[in-house]
Formats: C-alpha cells, sequence, structure tokens
C-alpha cells in the first residue's frame, strides 16, 4: 500500500458555501482550474526552493507576457512580494514615493519601512494615483543627509480607489522619475483587473511603459496562495533571491505557487476572472446607482464600487453581507466584486441596499 494515498481524510467543511459577502477579493475561495493545477504537481518528488520543472516553465511563461528580460520570483503574499521588490530597490538612505493611500503605507502594517528598512514619502491624491507633478513634491533632497533620498516611486494598478491608470500615464510617470533617477515599482495585487478593463497587453502599461519591477498578485484573482516579484529592468534589482530569504518569502514547495501562476497566465484564465469581476463591479454600480441616498464616489473602473450612505444604513447591511468601512467617520464603504461573485449575488445584495435605504426614508 502506498503511504501516501492510504487512509482517508478527517477534513470537514465548516463553512457555508452559500454565503457571499463584498468585503474583498481575498474572501473568494479558489478557481477550480487553479485547484486543478494543484492537483498535477503533486506527486512525486521535485527539487525545493525553485529548481523545479514548474517554477522553470514560469519563467518562460511570464516573459511570453512581459517580454524576454522578465525574472519571475514566486512568494508567499501581496506584503511579501511589495517588501522583497522595494527592498532590492533600495539603499539603507533610500525612500520611496507613494500615493498616501497606497497599500504599502495604510495596509502592511509598516512591513516596508520595519521589515524592508525603508522610508515611505507619501503624497495625498484625489483619485489614489500619482502623477509628475505629485511626484515632485517629495522628489527632492537628493544629496541631502538629513533627508531619506528619493529613490523609487511605487504606483498601484489597480489603485487602492479602484481607479486605473492608462499605458500613457504610467509612461510619463516612468519617464519622470527616470530623469530623476528614480526606478519605478508596480504594485499589480489587481493587475489582472487593470489589463482586463484596459484590453490591453500587460507589457503595454509595464515593460513597454518603463516600469522596472513588478509585485504580480494572483490571490485576489483565484489562487490559493501566492504572488511574484518580477523584474523587468535588471539593473534596478539587485539580490531579489536573497532578500527573498531573508524576508521568510522563499517557499520550500515553490512547484505549488509557480503551477497556481502557470493556472492563471498559461490561458485567458487571469483575464476571464477579473473580466468577470470587474464586470460585476458595473453591475453594482449601475443598480446602486437607482437607489436614493447612495453616492458612487470614485469611478468605477475595476472591480471595485466606493460609496457614500447614511451610517445606519451601512451597520445594518454588514449583518447580511460583509463588507468594510472605507472612512467610517465620512460614511464611505468599500463594495469587492471577486471572479466568482454572480449576477444573483448582485441582485441580492442591491434589493438589501434598497430596502434598508426606504426604511431610513
Amino acid at each position: 500500500m502506498n503511504p501516501a494515498t492510504a487512509g482517508g481524510t478527517d477534513a470537514r467543511r465548516h463553512h457555508d458555501p452559500a454565503v457571499r459577502g463584498f468585503a474583498s477579493d481575498n474572501y473568494a475561495g479558489a478557481h477550480p482550474e487553479v485547484l486543478a493545477a494543484l492537483t498535477l504537481a503533486n506527486g512525486g518528488h521535485q527539487v525545493a526552493y525553485g529548481e523545479d520543472d514548474y517554477t522553470a516553465h514560469l519563467q518562460d511563461l511570464v516573459r511570453g507576457h512581459f517580454g524576454p528580460a522578465a525574472e519571475t520570483f514566486p512568494v508567499f503574499n501581496g506584503t511579501g512580494s511589495n517588501v522583497v521588490a522595494l527592498q532590492s530597490m533600495v539603499d539603507r538612505w533610500g525612500g520611496v514615493i507613494c500615493a498616501e493611500s497606497a497599500h504599502i503605507n495604510t495596509d502592511e502594517g509598516g512591513a516596508p519601512e520595519r521589515v524592508g528598512a525603508l522610508k515611505l514619502l507619501t503624497v495625498p491624491t484625489p483619485d489614489g494615483k500619482l502623477t509628475p507633478a505629485l511626484v515632485d513634491r517629495q522628489a527632492f533632497g537628493f544629496d541631502d543627509e538629513h533627508r531619506a533620498m528619493p529613490q523609487v516611486v511605487s504606483i498601484t494598478q489597480s489603485t487602492e480607489y479602484g481607479t486605473l491608470y492608462t499605458p500613457d500615464e504610467i509612461r510619463a510617470l516612468c519617464a519622470h522619475a527616470h530623469e530623476r533617477g528614480m526606478t519605478v515599482h508596480l504594485d499589480g495585487a489587481r493587475i489582472a483587473n487593470a489589463a482586463a478593463a484596459l484590453g490591453v497587453p500587460v507589457r503595454e502599461f509595464t515593460t513597454d511603459a518603463g516600469v522596472d519591477v513588478v509585485s504580480f498578485g494572483g490571490t485576489k484573482n483565484g489562487m490559493v496562495f501566492g504572488e511574484a516579484v518580477i523584474v523587468l529592468n535588471p539593473d534596478a534589482a539587485r539580490a531579489v533571491k536573497r532578500l527573498r530569504k531573508l524576508s521568510l518569502q522563499l517557499p520550500s514547495k515553490m512547484r505549488f505557487v509557480s503551477v497556481q501562476l502557470e493556472a492563471l497566465l498559461a490561458g485567458d484564465l487571469w483575464l476571464r476572472g477579473a473580466r468577470h469581476a470587474n464586470a460585476m463591479a458595473q453591475r453594482l454600480a449601475d443598480g446602486v446607482r437607482a437607489v436614493d441616498g447612495v453616492e458612487i464616489i470614485y469611478p468605477v473602473q475595476a472591480n471595485g464600487v466606493f460609496a457614500r450612505l447614511p451610517h445606519d444604513v451601512a451597520l445594518r447591511l454588514q449583518k447580511q453581507f460583509r463588507f468594510y468601512f472605507w472612512d467610517e467617520a465620512a460614511c464611505e464603504v468599500r463594495w469587492m466584486c471577486s471572479f466568482d461573485t454572480s449576477e444573483d449575488d448582485i441582485d441580492a445584495f442591491v434589493r438589501a441596499i434598497t430596502e434598508e435605504m426606504a426604511r431610513e426614508a
């Protein structure tokens, strides 16, 4: 008897799979095609720490999307991807210019600064997007030993507000940063949603636009776990392999991260899931626009809807469908859609919003 296949399982389901929420696309499970890929990669022995056949194949696959110079480093999660990427791009005395709303500034527990030992130089933005003029609010003091030296501009695509940079906007930002001796990092936790919404190859707003390093997200788009640091410009990043290990982001059984990324990128799964999530966000936005008293506060360009509604209504709705306040003092909420959000989910949520707003009238 093969000890690897003997016996059954004592695992049990501990949740109701019919429950849906709009708090985060991280709440969704794994895409069935990703789970099937994990099964394909299982069995037998493969060399650990990235010297496996799946990670080797992933390198060629990613180059097909990003260009022949791209080098891919799978990691465990998005925070780790950002920390490893930014560490590789800055000196000990370096700083990173980013939007005040950037995930690296607001939602990573200080990891870029505490683990990455770098300084974040933040800029307030009206829509989550940096511009050359906004970058210049922090792009100074390059020779001032009393100030962290601005070395990297970090942008998010799609942004924390669900907005998108056009390829031309990223190209202008990269040219501006490079002219000042800085490099550009792109946090792509939802890069698939951006590519799907823009309708252009991902290379058009990364490699061809001048981005130097990308944090490529997969967990929000159907993976169980795992992201990747993708170095597009080898001159912009140093010692990524060593920093990945140093930052606790080196998976020993890396084949199980790599095969998930392969499942997304080998065909159009990454775009299919993202297109669907984006379409559900548009359906939700269209539905709530017809509800008096609900205001959509940012353009709905990817898979998130940001709205303002009465505080008591939001609290009652949260008992039916989980979601987060974006700014509770301003009664602003965020609703996220996922690859597995259905039209019925959206319609049920819109009905609940309509009913609760009617109670408020």
